[in-house]
């Protein structure tokens, strides 16, 4: 059984991530589109492993499971940033509530076909990576909040999704 996932990963922001060792600080905003279409690529080849169903065990995500939660990470975080930039620049918009483990089930992320969902994953990567990437750097101030109340600039914003599939290329690597 998948245990849903209750960690606050906002720390991954301040210091390294010790799993899949990706450093937000020493990550340059300008780099953040090109990093999300080649982590966004290499879970989309591993979607075309033969086993991409099979989960390694009962307790972790299939490849295809992993595929589509980053694609719908992709879809979030392209919201997320609009809502930033279309917000007033004084009262950070706040971002609605995700349950990404209730969206697996919902979803039946396991069920889906490995084909579709890498294409639709390179879609949904390209989409937001192209947003971040057209953000005027003096707009990158710009905050929002989640539903928590922990606040996001539009750089901190994208260091925390670029983490989401870096480590979840960590995740899928064999």
């Amino acid at each position: 059984m998948i245990v849903p996932d209750t960690k606050n990963w906002t720390w991954v922001l301040e210091r390294p991530c010790p799993d899949c060792g990706y450093d937000a600080e020493a990550t340059a905003y300008a780099a953040i589109p090109e990093l999300s279409l080649a982590s966004a690529a290499r879970l989309g080849a591993a979607l075309e492993r033969a086993e991409a169903r099979a989960r390694p065990d009962e307790s972790t995500w299939s490849v295809l499971e992993y595929g589509a939660h980053v694609r719908d990470v992709c879809r979030i975080f392209d919201t997320r940033l609009a809502l930033i930039l279309a917000g007033d620049g004084v009262e950070p918009p706040r971002f609605e509530n995700w349950d990404q483990d209730a969206t697996a089930v919902e979803d039946r992320y396991g069920e889906q076909d490995p084909a579709l969902v890498a294409a639709e994953l390179s879609r949904a990567a390209d989409t937001v990576a192209a947003a971040f990437g057209a953000v005027p750097p003096d707009r990158l101030a710009l905050r929002g909040a989640r539903s928590d109340g922990s606040l996001f600039t539009v750089t901190s914003l994208a260091r925390y999704f670029l983490h989401d599939l870096v480590h979840h290329v960590h995740d899928v690597r064999g």
